[in-house]
């Protein structure tokens, strides 16, 4: 269905201002101004009771329920731009044992994929980790999140322009919100040195998080050819 190869083609939003962009420049400035403005609570679409994700399904390359978090895991959350390309950024990391991809950080519940498009539901497009904390840290993660995208572009990355591409992590403790926070102030040192702004990444816990369809789970193992770059500046932190 979104097999889709270019930043324009790849999430067509719906709503009022669907064929804006034939409507001449002032309307492109609205629409855009609209996609990187986070809806208010009262105005965000309603949603729906149940998953758009059917359960179980099972994940492409491990094998096991995306919804499941083997035993002995812990999970972590993160929000770099496309959930496709960041998905396989986590599941080739060594000792990280589950991935899903969803949405969180909004306000409307089991949201469908055009319903964020549409800037109307205040999620982000986020990738559900489950590690082994004995066989890869939390720290880890945090450096190969930060090291993958730029997270000082605010509401976009790269093409990929609106509020579903924020940059975020959403925590499951009150020791990986500290974790996180430390990190970023260490990154925000190298990002500085490096003459980019300041960090914008959204550190917060977790609130509900939302499975993305079936298609977009693992959707560059199922699409190898699909459109979906990680946004690496080159910044490291050691």
């Amino acid at each position: 269905m979104w097999n889709m190869f270019t930043a324009s083609q790849r999430c067509v939003s719906a709503g009022p201002f669907q064929t804006v962009m034939q409507k001449g420049r002032l309307n492109h400035m609205l629409f855009s101004r609209m996609k990187t403005t986070l809806v208010e609570p009262d105005k965000a679409l309603h949603g729906r009771s149940s998953s758009v994700l059917v359960n179980p399904t099972f994940h492409d390359i491990f094998g096991i329920p995306v919804q499941k978090v083997p035993e002995n895991s812990e999970v972590a959350y993160f929000a770099l731009g496309c959930f496709w390309g960041a998905e396989k950024l986590f599941w080739n990391t060594p000792g990280v044992t589950n991935t899903a991809v969803g949405y969180a950080g909004g306000f409307t519940p089991n949201p469908t994929y055009e319903e964020v498009c549409s800037a109307r539901t205040g999620h982000t497009e986020i990738v559900k980790v489950s590690y082994d904390p004995t066989k890869v840290s939390y720290e880890k993660l945090l450096k190969i999140f930060f090291e993958n995208h730029d997270p000082t572009q605010g509401m976009r990355q790269g093409n990929d322009i609106g509020t579903q591409y924020r940059s975020a992590i959403y925590t499951t403790s009150p020791e990986q919100l500290a974790t996180a926070q430390r990190v970023r102030d260490e990154f925000q040192t190298a990002f500085t040195r490096a003459r980019y702004g300041p960090i914008s990444t959204e550190i917060a816990p977790i609130g509900e998080f939302y499975y993305a369809e079936d298609y977009h789970q693992q959707y560059l193992d199922k699409n190898p050819f699909g459109y979906c770059p990680i946004h690496a500046t080159g910044v490291t932190c050691n």
